[in-house]
C-alpha cells in the first residue's frame, strides 16, 4: 500500500472495511445500527426462531457472538449459520454447507441477505450478522451491540443458570476496560498488521504491548478481568488472545512475545479455553486459513503455517488458587449442540 492509499476489503470482522490513510489504520465504523429488541421498537421484536445469527468461526468479532450465544443458552432461540473461512471481495459464502448454502437461509453468500435490505448496500459484508429469516435480509451487523443485546433483551430465552455476563454493580468498571481492550487489543493487532509505515506501526506496536503488560500485571492477582466471575470483558478479550499465537504473532507483526511466554495471559487464556463455552467454539484451521489466505496484501502467496502446536491449550493452567467462581451464581452449559461442534481435527479439545 503506498502511504496515501485507501484499501477496502470485505474485512471479516465489523464495520466493513479498513482504511490507511497517512500510514495509519483506521477501522470503518459504520454498522447497520438497528437492534433486536424485547419491545421490538426499532422493527425487530425478539422472537425465538426468528432470526439466524451469521457467525464465521474464523473471525475474533463473531467469534464473540458464538460464545455468549452458548453461555446464555440461545441455541432454540437463535439458530446459528456458519460461512466458512475464507471469502472474496464479494462476500462471506457458505462453502461448508453440503450444496453451498445456508440451509435456513437458502443463500450462497451472505452478500444476499445485505441487499434484501438494501440493495445499494454500499460497504463490506461482514460477520456477525442477524438476519430476519422471515425477510432474508439482516436486522443488525452492529457487533458490539449483537453480545450486549443477547445479554439483555433476549433475557426471556436465556437456560436456567445463564451467567450474569454484564452485572450492573461492576458495569462501569466493565464499560472501562472493555473500551481499553477494544481500542489496544481487539483493534491493536490490526492497527499492527495494516500498519502502512513504519512509524506508524511502531506507535501501534507500542499501544498494544502497554496494554498487554497492564493486563499481564491486572491478571497476575485475579482470576478473571472484571469481578471474580466471567464477564463480557473476558468474551471480549479472549478472541483475541487465542488467535494471538497461531496469526497475529506472525502475521501482525506482533512479535515481541509470544502469547505462551507471559505467564498470567497464557494461564488466564487457557483457564478460559478449557471453560465450557469458550474453546469448544475456537477451530483453529478456520482461525489460520483465514488470516493466511484471505489477506494476500500480507501473504502474497497464501502459503498456511503449519505451527504453532496448540497442546499447550489443555495442559493445567492453575488459576484456580485464585478464587473466583467461573458463572457466578449460574451453571456451566450443556453440551455443544448437534450439528454445532468444531471438527476435533482442528482443536486440542478432544
Amino acid at each position: 500500500m503506498s502511504d496515501s492509499a485507501t484499501s477496502e476489503n470485505p474485512e471479516h470482522g465489523r464495520g466493513g472495511t479498513y482504511s490507511v490513510k497517512g500510514k495509519a489504520y483506521t477501522r470503518d465504523t459504520r454498522y447497520l445500527t438497528t437492534r433486536v429488541t424485547a419491545d421490538g421498537a426499532e422493527g425487530y421484536p425478539v422472537e425465538p426462531g426468528r432470526y439466524r445469527l451469521v457467525a464465521a468461526r474464523a473471525c475474533p468479532w463473531a467469534n464473540r457472538a458464538i460464545i455468549v450465544r452458548r453461555l446464555l443458552g440461545l441455541e432454540d432461540a437463535l439458530s446459528l449459520g456458519l460461512p466458512g473461512p475464507t471469502h472474496d471481495e464479494r462476500s462471506w459464502t457458505f462453502d461448508l454447507d453440503p450444496d453451498g448454502r445456508d440451509p435456513v437461509l437458502g443463500i450462497e453468500r451472505l452478500q444476499e441477505a445485505y441487499f434484501k435490505r438494501d440493495p445499494e448496500y454500499p460497504r463490506g459484508i461482514t460477520v456477525p450478522a442477524i438476519v430476519d429469516t422471515t425477510t432474508g435480509e439482516v436486522a443488525t451487523n452492529d457487533f458490539a451491540q449483537i453480545t450486549l443485546d443477547l445479554s439483555t433483551e433476549w433475557r426471556a430465552h436465556h437456560r436456567d443458570g445463564a451467567p450474569d455476563l454484564l452485572p450492573q454493580r461492576r458495569r462501569d468498571e466493565l464499560d472501562e476496560v472493555n473500551r481499553r481492550v477494544f481500542t489496544e487489543v481487539n483493534n491493536g493487532v490490526y492497527r499492527c498488521g495494516f500498519a502502512g509505515g513504519q512509524q506508524a506501526y511502531d506507535e501501534a506496536y507500542e499501544r498494544l504491548w502497554t496494554t498487554l503488560d497492564w493486563l499481564e500485571e491486572r491478571l497476575t492477582g485475579q482470576r478473571y478481568l472484571v469481578g471474580d466471575t466471567i464477564t463480557e470483558a473476558d468474551v471480549r478479550l479472549f478472541t483475541t488472545l487465542v488467535r494471538f499465537d497461531p496469526v497475529y504473532h506472525g502475521h501482525f507483526k506482533c512479535n515481541r512475545n509470544k502469547l505462551a511466554e507471559m505467564p498470567a495471559l497464557w494461564g488466564y487464556a487457557r483457564d478460559l479455553f478449557q471453560t465450557p463455552g469458550f474453546g469448544d467454539t475456537v477451530d483453529f484451521a478456520q482461525i489460520k486459513s483465514h488470516y493466511y489466505e484471505v489477506h494476500r496484501d500480507l501473504n502474497p502467496n497464501g502459503i498456511v503455517p503449519l505451527g504453532p502446536d496448540l497442546s499447550g491449550w489443555v495442559t493445567p493452567h492453575g488459576r484456580e488458587a485464585l478464587g473466583g467462581r467461573p458463572f457466578g451464581d449460574g451453571t456451566a452449559p450443556g453440551p455443544v449442540a448437534e450439528g454445532e461442534r468444531v471438527d476435533p481435527a482442528h482443536t486440542p479439545l478432544r
